[in-house]
């Protein structure tokens, strides 16, 4: 029984993650739509519709928020909890790949770029929707997690995600050591290098801005 619910809570876990990513790449493709007046790719994997950085703010926010008691709590908690998670997730991809997907410098009382006290505000009110609407709905997600269907589901979606992810960060690995002129070393650079050239990465990345040369 205990094993079964382990396993159960795991369902859920990944669910909200995967809920959280496409809410914000759907934000965020609003947010595109508004400041330039068109569509633009903001998918923050290269394969589907997820902003990785939103399924884990949703994730922080159901460990963390339904803990707190008072509105003006949740608020001012999830303004400084967004505001890190978006500040690590901005710091791990320059590291790791070269590149930033948001840069706050020109904002007043931003932290190097990373977020900003009005992103940060943002993630606030983000907060405080997500314990008054979204929170209640997630917990049917209990009632999925039980039916065998929902699980296999589950499994095969994580298997995409698993692929996917790892797709992804191959793949802008191998972009950055492009940047940096080194040359493909085996079959795998020359596969990334065949099918996910910089105009297909640049493409798909439209907001990706280059940070080491």
């Amino acid at each position: 029984m205990e094993k079964q619910k382990v396993k159960e809570n795991i369902i859920k876990i990944f669910w909200i993650f995967i809920i959280g990513s496409i809410i914000g790449y759907l934000v965020e493709m609003v947010v595109a739509l508004v400041q330039n007046g068109h569509f633009e790719s903001r998918q923050g994997l290269i394969y589907g519709p997820f902003a990785q950085v939103y399924g884990l703010g949703m994730l922080a926010y159901y460990f963390t928020v339904p803990k707190i008691k008072g509105m003006k709590k949740v608020f001012l908690f999830s303004m400084v909890m967004g505001g890190i998670v978006e500040y690590i997730c901005s710091y791990v991809q320059e590291k790791c790949f070269g590149t930033i997907s948001w840069d706050y410098s020109h904002l007043w009382f931003n932290i190097n770029g990373r977020t900003s006290l009005l992103h940060c505000t943002y993630w606030g009110f983000a907060g405080v929707l997500f314990i008054k609407y979204v929170y209640p709905r997630i917990q049917k997600l209990d009632q999925y997690a039980k039916k065998a269907n929902f699980q296999l589901a589950t499994s095969l979606l994580a298997i995409f995600m698993v692929f996917n992810i790892t797709v992804s960060c191959m793949a802008a690995g191998r972009q950055l050591e492009r940047r940096k002129e080194i040359a493909a070393k085996n079959n795998i650079d020359y596969f990334f290098d065949k099918y996910y050239p910089d105009y297909v990465m640049n493409e798909i990345y439209a907001n990706k801005i280059t940070k080491i040369d």
